[in-house]
């Protein structure tokens, strides 16, 4: 057996359909950038900037920069923000005087619309987690990257993972994960080792990495992706820290938004019929009714009929069942039911 495929069967096991560990990005409409005063022209570059970090975040990808609906709207990007404001930021180095940045927001509705007219992918607010297990080797020997060891390196993975819209963990590092991995075996990128040791994070998505630290100073580094859809890699060879931590976060994002983001229609599509089973009290009820119309390309999510412990319902969204069901499944507690979603969406519903 392939080690891609004992990875997939692995994954397949610890996060099946509809138990993928998955949390709502609350800032993809907000863009903090450092700016050098307060003046208007500062404002209106941060502006820019910040609306092109915004639509990177929600279509997943850094191609719609390139679309022209896109480029007008980056180009005249002052006038849609909703509201702004000044903070004061740590320096980029030590001793330093605080730099200044602009937080810029922007309006949800007209990001999205600005997309949709553009024919480009809409990426919704819940999105799957992603574990990052990483080890330096330097002449101190083999060691996992954390706050302890190496924070610069967390921060910049962190920084990236939230530029990109998407949420990180990073291993707790106490004795079960000690005890199911160490920095050796780590080493080598093993894919059964690194998804069993992954299982109590609930994780689906794994990336692991691995950095030499040269003579030069630059580093060479791998990186291995896992997700259900199997294994990916990357290697960076010569290259400061911050470019290989860029690459790994690329890799991952830019998987990840080909399954979840949707290319959305003009308009409110036709009705999707959909069912949920084991709705047993009101809360079950209200709780999935408020998932469903939580995700943006559900417009409604109408009951038609309740028999027993069963929601009938139609759904009013601007994509089809398919695409819908990759996303409605991020709740743990909504399991797949009867196969293909081309025949309508059938779930059952965990207490």
């Amino acid at each position: 057996m392939t080690r891609t495929l004992w990875a997939v069967l692995c994954l397949a096991l610890l996060a099946p359909r509809g138990a993928v560990a998955a949390e709502l990005v609350r800032d993809l409409y907000i863009a903090d950038v450092p700016v050098s005063d307060r003046s208007s022209a500062e404002l209106a570059r941060a502006s820019a900037e910040g609306l092109a970090q915004v639509l990177v975040k929600v279509a997943g990808s850094a191609e719609v920069l390139a679309l022209p609906p896109v480029v007008e709207a980056v180009g005249g990007a002052r006038a849609r923000v909703l509201q702004y404001s000044y903070a004061r930021v740590d320096p980029p180095t030590p001793g330093a005087s605080p730099g200044l940045a602009a937080r810029v927001e922007f309006d949800p509705v007209q990001v999205r619309e600005l997309l949709a007219s553009a024919g480009a992918p809409i990426w919704t607010a819940t999105r799957p987690v992603v574990l990052v297990w990483l080890v330096v080797e330097d002449e101190a020997g083999r060691r996992f990257v954390n706050t302890g060891t190496h924070p610069e390196l967390v921060t910049g993975l962190a920084d990236g993972f939230r530029r990109r819209g998407v949420p990180v963990r990073f291993p707790l590092f106490d004795l079960a994960d000690t005890t199911a991995l160490d920095p050796d075996e780590a080493w080598s990128l093993p894919a059964p080792l690194l998804i069993a040791a992954s299982a109590r994070y609930g994780a689906a998505e794994i990336l692991a990495g691995r950095i030499a630290v040269l003579t030069s100073g630059e580093i060479a580094g791998e990186w291995a992706y896992f997700s259900v859809t199997g294994r990916q890699g990357r290697s960076v060879v010569r290259a400061a820290d911050d470019e290989f931590l860029r690459q790994g976060v690329a890799m991952v994002v830019e998987d990840m938004a080909s399954r979840y983001a949707l290319t959305v229609a003009g308009g409110a599509g036709d009705g999707l019929q959909m069912t949920v089973a084991g709705v047993a009290s009101y809360a079950d009820y209200t709780a999935v009714l408020s998932w469903l119309e939580g995700l943006e390309p559900i417009a409604r999510a109408q009951v038609t009929a309740i028999s027993g412990d069963t929601l009938s319902l139609v759904l009013t969204a601007d994509a089809d069942a398919a695409q819908l069901a990759g996303v409605i499944e991020l709740n743990p507690r909504l399991r797949p039911r009867n196969g293909s979603p081309t025949n309508g969406l059938s779930y059952q519903w965990r207490n």
